[in-house]
């Protein structure tokens, strides 16, 4: 895999993605709705060791999702751009935004999670599998 680069809104924070995602999951839950700003989030599920942090400070906010558990979303001090959510139900794994990637072209979701939160309007991609809520283990 071609190291994937990116970084935040205003170019302070920029990170490299040293391994290719394990998976790509848009998610329609209310949180990551509002994180986003947008109707969805579409996160790449990147081991921990694969993301390296280049320059820019992050701040944290805690979050509890639906499992109870908390999660630990990550974006930019100054322009709060979200960069990445650590969840406690995927230990090692970073939920990194695909909308922060310099490219995001060969990357498409193979699963949409929380599927019951979705818009109304929006339309299951074709060849991606649908979770009313999240995939249980």
């Amino acid at each position: 895999m071609t190291i994937r680069n990116g970084g935040c809104l205003c170019g302070k924070v920029r990170y490299s993605l040293l391994a290719a995602p394990q998976s790509v999951v848009m998610c329609h839950c209310h949180h990551c709705q509002k994180a986003s700003g947008g109707s969805f989030s579409v996160n790449l599920l990147v081991k921990e060791e694969g993301y390296q942090q280049q320059q820019g400070q992050l701040k944290c906010f805690t979050d509890t999702g639906d499992s109870g558990l908390p999660s630990y979303r990550y974006f930019c001090s100054d322009c709060g751009s979200p960069v990445f959510t650590k969840a406690t139900n995927l230990p090692g794994i970073y939920l990194v935004k695909a909308g922060t990637l310099d490219d995001s072209n060969g990357l498409t979701p193979q699963a949409e999670i929380y599927a019951r939160h979705a818009a109304e309007w929006h339309v299951p991609l074709s060849n991606t599998v649908c979770f009313t809520d999240a995939p249980s283990a």
